[in-house]
């Protein structure tokens, strides 16, 4: 993608003098991380989290802007066109990184050609569960007895998502290419309606997010596994996908951190060095944990793992025929 920028004369004379951002005075003044989602939202609460302790170890005020609509693609797209100088920093989501790119085709930005991606800051796995009280899932106890539950009755079990081309909605379409098992898809608008579904017996199972662990330790829920790739610290005893024989299933939603492309390498690994330092930070890493499992792959894995979960995603979609109208 080419962005149009727009050179001042001011910024042409700073390009005549030298360099815009200097790696080595920064910050020199204030950063601002721009969020996609609403204030009280997950991402949003991580970015206030690292915001306040990176206010302290940068010495230049971190400030969160909340710039909503379009599933975060707004906020994605008001940061690849921003100057590459390390003051505007990107905190959003998989799904707006690497699953809209494919479901959206006027999407306005490529995340691997108008990012440089920083590092995660917190990843979190979805739990598969089904309703014990449900009588077509009350003899479900691991991924293995739901599989062949499934397989018994085609299209008779029914899944929930937080909504079409959301990566729950994806995550359980890759579970059925993976067993070769058909279900019925009901979207919902967010995963606690989906939640709310699940317990009335509207649907039979979901991958829900970790939100729903009070109806798991009430026993209203039955976590069957977990779709990252170790095991949640709440369930111990709770397999992974992949420990349940499901091969190559690693699906988790987690909070990532970028800034424009071109912004100079110096610059990223400096704020790189201190995200990390945050979720070393014994009173920040606990308040992280209590949004997902803080992980900082360095900007070279972090790009690594971009390519393989967007290509995983692509290729769900495509064989899952899901459409997004435009």
């Amino acid at each position: 993608m080419i962005k149009a920028k727009t050179l001042t004369l001011g910024v042409a004379m700073g390009l005549a003098m030298g360099p815009l951002a200097s790696a080595a005075d920064y910050p020199s003044e204030p950063i601002k991380i721009i969020v996609g989602f609403s204030a009280g939202s997950s991402i949003d609460t991580v970015a206030r989290i690292i915001s306040e302790n990176l206010t302290k170890s940068l010495g230049q005020p971190v400030i969160v802007e909340n710039r909503t609509g379009a599933n975060g693609m707004l906020a994605a797209t008001a940061v690849a066109q921003a100057e590459p100088d390390g003051y505007t920093v990107l905190f959003s989501n998989s799904s707006s990184i690497t699953v809209n790119p494919t479901l959206f085709k006027d999407i306005q930005y490529q995340p691997l050609e108008d990012f440089a991606p920083i590092t995660k800051v917190v990843a979190t796995p979805f739990i598969l569960v089904t309703n014990p009280d449900n009588e077509r899932t009350e003899n479900v106890t691991d991924v293995a007895s739901l599989i062949e539950v499934a397989r018994a009755n085609p299209g008779d079990l029914s899944y929930g998502s937080a909504g079409i081309g959301n990566l729950i909605h994806i995550a359980t379409e890759l579970l059925s290419q993976k067993t070769d098992v058909e279900m019925t898809h009901i979207p919902y608008k967010g995963a606690a309606p989906m939640e709310v579904g699940l317990l009335s017996g509207e649907i039979d199972l979901a991958f829900d997010t970790p939100s729903g662990m009070p109806q798991i330790e009430a026993g209203k829920l039955t976590p069957l596994a977990v779709s990252g790739p170790d095991r949640w610290p709440g369930l111990p005893d709770t397999p992974t996908m992949m420990e349940a024989g499901i091969e190559e299933f690693d699906v988790t939603f987690w909070t990532g951190v970028f800034m424009p492309a071109g912004t100079d390498p110096e610059i990223v690994d400096t704020f790189y060095e201190a995200i990390v330092a945050a979720t070393e930070d014994p009173a920040t890493r606990a308040k992280l944990e209590l949004q997902g499992r803080p992980v900082v792959p360095t900007p070279e894995q972090f790009r690594a793992e971009i390519e393989q979960e967007t290509a995983t995603a692509a290729e769900t979609i495509e064989a899952a025929g899901i459409v997004i109208s435009q």
